[in-house]
């Protein structure tokens, strides 16, 4: 079960404890969603510390805020509807077995939107960190290469949760969109590695 208060009003401590304790929920893709937040969180430092070298500095720093902001409430809704999911799964124990399928494998697939959400917003960061990267101060442009990577692991995790909660459904496109954000999140963290000014 997971804690009374919201995990955006516990301490970094406090969170971890959470995340290590010995149940399923918060779990993984919580984790992806902080990742990528504190990713988004670099992509802006690195973008306020060129504000006077580059001009579009201002509005790169409230992109990358603005996904921040987009990035860390996941936390919460993974776990949540994750633990719906898993209660669905044990409430439906005594159901005829095709009820039980169809209530389970709708359960599980709205658990499958949190971390679809993760990797779309994870490809966001990356494509606003490599372009951060090829145009920040050279003194940062490690921590926004360090953002790509880190969005774009976020984007592969993700992708990989959305693949176990839909394994009831044959060639869903959500299995198919999780695939392209990864590819689109790694093509961004490569153009990042690659960027000089």
């Amino acid at each position: 079960m997971a804690p009374a208060r919201p995990f955006l009003e516990l301490t970094l401590g406090e969170w971890l404890e959470e995340l290590a304790a010995a149940r399923a929920v918060p779990g993984a893709g919580s984790a992806l969603a902080f990742a990528l937040s504190t990713a988004a969180a670099v992509v802006a430092m690195a973008a306020r510390v060129s504000k006077e070298s580059w001009e579009n500095a201002g509005a790169a720093a409230a992109q990358a805020a603005a996904l921040q902001a987009r990035a860390a409430p996941l936390a919460q809704l993974d776990a949540y509807v994750y633990e719906r999911a898993l209660s669905a799964r044990e409430g439906a124990a005594e159901l005829r077995p095709e009820q039980r399928d169809w209530q389970i494998g709708q359960a599980f697939a709205r658990a499958a939107e949190p971390p679809l959400e993760i990797a779309r917003t994870a490809a966001d960061v990356a494509e606003l960190a490599a372009e951060v990267a090829a145009s920040c101060e050279p003194r940062v442009r490690a921590d926004a290469q360090a953002a790509a990577a880190l969005a774009a692991g976020a984007a592969r995790g993700a992708a990989a949760l959305v693949a176990v909660n839909l394994t009831a459904v044959d060639n869903d496109p959500r299995v198919v969109e999780a695939g392209r954000l990864v590819e689109a999140a790694e093509t961004a963290a490569g153009r990042a590695r690659a960027a000089e000014r």
